[in-house]
């Protein structure tokens, strides 16, 4: 079989380049014209009371003493202050999910390209990482929208310095933070993926994770506090304990430090 030149190559990726855009453009018009609708019952859905969430914790509230922002009637209604607001945010947001929601295709059109460089070994490796990275971002949207949202979205929209100021919570504020929180619990559910692929590298152990976990559970508490400024325990913890989860879940990709050592001296 004949090998290709650097002009093959460059056709070969533009063919990529040109399916994924196509694809991308699809997924777009098709959630252009359906967010009407997803944002009616998905975007907005943590704004009311009936939220799978609140109703959750409605039903805790009798057997479990939990503060006044986590339980009880809610309701948000927000205000547009710009005349193009809501036609920008209409296709950015069609965009941006188009984009979330097409990436393991675009990512395998991809990988069409690149697999036949690759030797066996690695294409195993590559696919691994592939999967498993796509469920656990898909988790961490999950816990974003689900969780980490819809309870900064409770405190924060009830929070007032003063009686005397009002809260008018703006469509460009509350997409930001929502875009926001939600993308970065996606980011930060990599680090498992992460953990793996530094650690096959040799530079991070496990004996790394057991010496610094005390550190690591410091650190959490403050991270689940600044993402969620409730200030009070129950949603404090009931955001550091994904996030301490995906501590030991990354402790547990990475290699040990005895194996390490044994094939230290093996080599």
């Amino acid at each position: 079989m004949n090998e290709m030149g650097f002009w093959d190559h460059a056709e070969a990726l533009r063919g990529v380049l040109l399916r994924v855009a196509g694809l991308l453009a699809v997924l777009s018009c098709v959630l252009f014209a359906a967010m009407p609708h997803i944002f009616d019952d998905i975007i907005l859905a943590p704004c009311h009371s009936d939220f799978i969430l609140y109703r959750w914790l409605d039903s805790l509230s009798g057997a479990l003493p939990l503060p006044e922002s986590a339980s009880g009637n809610f309701e948000v209604e927000l205000i547009n202050i710009r005349l193009a607001s809501q036609f920008f945010i209409h296709v950015s947001t069609s965009l941006w999910l188009a984009l979330v929601l097409g990436f393991p295709l675009c990512v395998y059109m991809l990988w069409g390209f690149v697999a036949p460089g690759l030797y066996e070994e690695e294409k195993r490796g590559v696919r691994w990482a592939f999967l498993a990275g796509n469920l656990m971002f898909y988790l961490g949207v999950a816990v974003g929208y689900f969780l980490v949202f819809p309870l900064t979205l409770r405190f924060l929209a009830g929070y007032q310095l003063s009686a005397m100021i009002p809260n008018q919570i703006s469509l460009d504020s509350y997409m930001d933070n929502f875009l926001m929180l939600i993308l970065v619990m996606g980011i930060v559910f990599e680090l498992p993926l992460v953990a793996w692929l530094i650690g096959k590298t040799g530079l991070l152990t496990r004996a790394l994770f057991n010496r610094y976990r005390r550190h690591a559970v410091v650190a959490l508490l403050i991270a689940a506090a600044v993402i969620t400024p409730t200030g009070d325990p129950f949603t404090l913890m009931v955001v550091f304990l994904p996030l301490y989860l995906l501590w030991e879940l990354s402790a547990f990709t990475v290699p040990e430090a005895k194996e390490d050592e044994e094939f230290a001296r093996q080599t």
